[in-house]
């Protein structure tokens, strides 16, 4: 079965969680968080959780941990705390979680990005991959990025994703 039949038995809607990383966004600053909820509800998907979480190792693990034990959430996206600030933990917390890592999404993403901004897109952390049967990326906390990684390579795939990590 090609890539084409597997999108085809792929669902049409997923239960998503939205996670925004940052020690200085509020539910009424978090334009990224918002952006991706919007973007993730035009294309008919759910958002059953969306938290504001600081860039603190513990508390990003444990709403990770939480999210992908919820029997809902089919799908993680985590936007913030990706660079290379002594703050930006995200990418060394999900590493540590992911039982399978999807390499080609951050290779991808900072390539797309390459594109739009320069070399400046190396400092890129971005990560994807499966951590309790469950998909979990990792964006950049800029609307930009959010935009460029959500329309170009999460949102075409995501309930493909999804069917890969039932099988």
């Amino acid at each position: 079965m090609g890539h084409k039949e597997h999108k085809a038995q792929s669902p049409s809607v997923v239960t998503c969680a939205v996670v925004t990383v940052s020690d200085t966004r509020t539910s009424d600053t978090d334009a990224s968080g918002a952006l991706i909820r919007g973007l993730l509800s035009e294309r008919g998907h759910r958002v059953t959780l969306s938290r504001i979480v600081k860039d603190d190792p513990e508390e990003i693990r444990r709403l990770v941990l939480e999210a992908v034990k919820h029997p809902d959430i089919q799908a993680v996206i985590l936007n913030g705390g990706t660079g290379l600030s002594k703050r930006d933990g995200t990418y060394e917390v999900l590493a540590g979680l992911l039982q399978k890592r999807l390499d080609g999404f951050g290779e991808l993403f900072r390539y797309l990005s390459y594109l739009e901004i320069g070399a400046a897109a190396m400092m890129s952390r971005a990560l994807a991959g499966t951590c309790g049967g469950k998909v979990v990326i990792s964006i950049p906390g800029s609307e930009a990025a959010v935009r460029l990684a959500m329309e170009k390579l999460i949102l075409p795939e995501l309930g493909h994703l999804v069917r890969e990590t039932l099988r």
